[in-house]
């Protein structure tokens, strides 16, 4: 008879989570942090300031001495950007914070990308992305982030429509949102005048876009003082991170308005 043949009990290897590296560019501060496929952190959030003047190659030698430390913890499978200006295709139209002389058409995704070694790259409007992880996927939403400037976005049922570069447009005689309610403005005029300014603003979208909820953002939010109606509220500012997770998810814009055969596809991260 041959021998028993000695049963190993194996613990079942636990399924590799994707990482992800958000990347948050501000015009005070640049923030990431690796977070997963639900959005939440995987590390704590790393931040430095943003170099000022800051062209694409300052940005791109600072953002990887920033993450560098991070992608070594947990080394990425996809890099989410959210950019404090227009961008349309992973490139940047315009970025009048970081410095607008540098920043025409540039291929900022695939310069951070190659830095990194990472080329699965995406990147959107920094309110964009803070507005995926706000917003609750129902109705009319619209985000506003207040911070050095003004960021806006608008979703419908989830879905992220056609950026508008609002924040140039004039609120004022002399003044657009930016120089209207954007941090320099806020410092300059008070914190109590800048809340009726606020105010006003908040007025004047209800009017213009008629959301079902507004979404308020950004690093000055947290300066609001005046009673918010109803269908108004604030989000931390954190979530400019976490909104990086639905960058890969099947329904976000990337996989639905400009790659649609992608939404065919499955898995959760639509790859």
């Amino acid at each position: 008879m041959a021998p028993k043949q000695k049963v190993t009990n194996l613990t079942p290897t636990a399924p590799v989570v994707e990482s992800i590296l958000a990347i948050d560019i501000g015009g005070s501060g640049l923030k990431a942090a690796i977070i997963d496929m639900d959005g939440a952190m995987r590390t704590e959030r790393v931040r430095v300031a943003t170099p000022h003047p800051c062209p694409p190659a300052l940005l791109v030698d600072t953002l990887h001495a920033l993450v560098e430390p991070l992608i070594k913890q947990y080394p990425p499978a996809h890099v989410s950007i959210g950019f404090p200006g227009f961008v349309r295709n992973d490139r940047v139209l315009t970025a009048p914070h970081l410095g607008p002389q540098d920043w025409i058409d540039v291929p900022l995704a695939e310069m951070i990308g190659k830095r990194l070694g990472i080329p699965s790259v995406r990147m959107i409007n920094d309110a964009e992305m803070q507005g995926l992880a706000a917003i609750e996927g129902r109705g009319l939403e619209f985000v506003m982030t207040l911070g050095t400037g003004v960021g806006t976005a608008m979703f419908r049922d989830g879905e992220l429509m056609p950026h508008l570069e609002l924040a140039h447009h004039p609120v004022s005689k002399k003044h657009a949102y930016d120089e209207y309610i954007g941090d320099a403005a806020r410092r300059k005029a008070g914190n109590k005048r800048w809340n009726a300014r606020v105010a006003k603003v908040v007025g004047i979208l209800e009017s213009l876009v008629h959301y079902d909820k507004l979404w308020i953002g950004g690093g000055n939010a947290s300066h609001l003082t005046f009673e918010l109606p109803p269908n108004v509220a604030t989000v931390p500012n954190a979530r400019g991170i976490e909104g990086g997770a639905r960058l890969w998810h099947p329904r976000s814009v990337r996989e639905t308005r400009q790659l649609p055969e992608a939404a065919l596809r499955a898995g959760k991260s639509g790859a």
